[in-house]
């Protein structure tokens, strides 16, 4: 009978192990220990007749004692909590999981996180945990500020057109408030004029014009090298936002850009780098410069541009650079190509002139040039690609092409040689009616174009006919 209520208390126990036996929570009166419990085990073999368990009556067979149950342990007894397999806090909130509805609600967490990441030990698991909690607020807290409802796809704005983005890359940044744009979580705009990139929280704050039509209404370079006028001629504000700004960084850093010249706050100087035109004009300098947004914009929508016309800016410079006199020769040579292009067939259908769509001005006049051209000339990556188009151009009319040879040139004033063509280095061309000849015949000729005489006969016949018809 004692081995049956030994059993039943262990599986009260066992059931529950919050909840203890009456008996065994209550003294003994005898101040003796308990009887020990046992636990039914697998059959073994039975021991030899006549043994049995030391110190008390023999135990059924199959059964071994158990430890004396330990005291309840104390609610906060971390020996307690590990008795009872609690050692880990399965009752704490996870760490992606976030209570706070409201925007001071996430912020006190935030703070709170912060001291808690200091406290902890570095490098520790628990730090690391408490980092990527504090990410899931910030983004949470984002979320909140700019919510995620349903934004018109195109937006206008002083000249600006906005096109919402679909991109969820993290690595943008606004142009407006200077903050990274989370593409994950944030709606967020990009002028297709100006490239000028904001959140959607910030397109009513915009308050600079798109540069797109500064380009359009007034395609033109600064070409003074920085003329600086001094902080006091603007009042000590950004030249764009107008915040106070001071060379001692209080209450913000003046920035100058060296394009402009003037001073920008770090809002909307970015310490971006650019070739300035001024310096690469007058002084064939081409080392980057520190320059704000908006002109960083204009440079680059600007630096295709044909607008330089160096022969007027600074005509000096061909006696200087090697380079231009070289890239001004080949240009010539193409546009005397042009004409037997446009009259060939074939040419028309390879569509050689297309070789030269990326600078469509070469083929139009020799004067202008891009700062694009320029800062290839100076790399000699133009001089190398030029060649290739006129040699190119060139093998067809004077090699591939026999309607384009028909339209060559003779000499005549030695009546000898080859074809003449005008874009070849040894001829000579006549200003007036465009006829070829040898350089060293025709410089060492003194009299007239034969050509130009010879037409001017015929001119002279016709006229004469004319009127002898008039007075009949």
């Amino acid at each position: 009978m004692a081995y049956d209520e030994r059993l039943a208390r262990f599986r009260q126990a066992h059931l529950n192990p919050f909840n203890k036996a009456p008996e065994e929570q209550q003294e003994r009166p005898d101040g003796a220990a308990p009887p020990p419990r046992w636990v039914l085990t697998p059959p073994r073999p039975t021991l030899p007749h006549g043994g049995g368990w030391a110190g008390g009556p023999s135990p059924p067979h199959g059964a071994h004692p158990l430890p004396a149950p330990r005291p309840d342990p104390s609610p906060g007894d971390p020996e307690g909590a590990l008795d009872l397999g609690l050692a880990e806090d399965h009752f704490s909130r996870p760490v992606g999981l976030i209570l706070a509805s409201d925007v001071q609600q996430l912020r006190q967490a935030i703070e709170e996180c912060k001291r808690a990441i200091l406290a902890l030990p570095e490098h520790s698991e628990r730090q690391k945990d408490a980092v990527v909690r504090l990410i899931h607020l910030r983004l949470k807290l984002q979320e909140l500020k700019d919510p995620g409802e349903d934004e018109p796809n195109i937006r206008v704005v002083l000249e600006h057109r906005f096109y919402k983005e679909k991109s969820k890359s993290v690595k943008q940044m606004c142009d407006k408030c200077s903050t990274i744009i989370w593409g994950l979580i944030q709606t967020w705009y990009t002028c297709t004029g100006c490239y000028y990139r904001c959140h959607s929280k910030c397109l009513p704050l915009v308050s600079k014009a798109c540069v797109r039509a500064k380009v359009s209404h007034q395609a033109e370079y600064q070409l003074s090298i920085c003329p600086e006028s001094g902080l006091d001629s603007q009042d000590y504000r950004c030249a764009e936002c107008r915040a106070p700004v001071s060379l001692r960084g209080v209450p913000s850093e003046a920035r100058q850009c060296d394009y402009t010249g003037l001073y920008y706050c770090s809002s909307c100087h970015w310490n971006d780098l650019a070739v300035v035109p001024a310096r690469a004009i007058h002084n064939w300098d081409f080392e980057p410069r520190k320059v704000s947004r908006c002109s960083m914009r204009y440079l680059a929508l600007m630096v295709s541009r044909p607008v330089l016309k160096l022969r007027e800016i600074n005509p000096l410079l061909f006696n200087y650079v090697e380079e231009l006199v070289e890239i001004r020769k080949l240009r010539q040579d193409i546009l005397l190509m042009k004409p037997y292009f446009i009259t060939c067939k074939e040419a028309m259908e390879a569509r050689l002139l297309l070789q030269l769509q990326d600078r469509q001005h070469f083929v139009e006049n020799d004067e202008m040039y891009s700062l694009q051209d320029l800062i290839d000339i100076e790399a000699g990556r133009l001089s190398c690609s030029l060649t290739e188009i006129h040699t190119l151009f060139a093998k067809h009319i004077k090699l591939d092409c026999e309607r384009c040879q028909a339209k060559g040139f003779v000499c005549e004033l030695c009546k000898e040689g080859d074809v003449l063509f005008p874009f070849d280095s040894h001829t000579s061309v006549c200003t007036d009616c465009s006829a070829v000849f040898h350089r060293d015949c025709y410089y060492d000729n003194s009299t007239t174009c034969p050509r130009c005489a010879r037409l001017s006969l015929r001119k002279q016949s016709l006229f004469q006919d004319s009127g002898t018809e008039a007075e009949l």
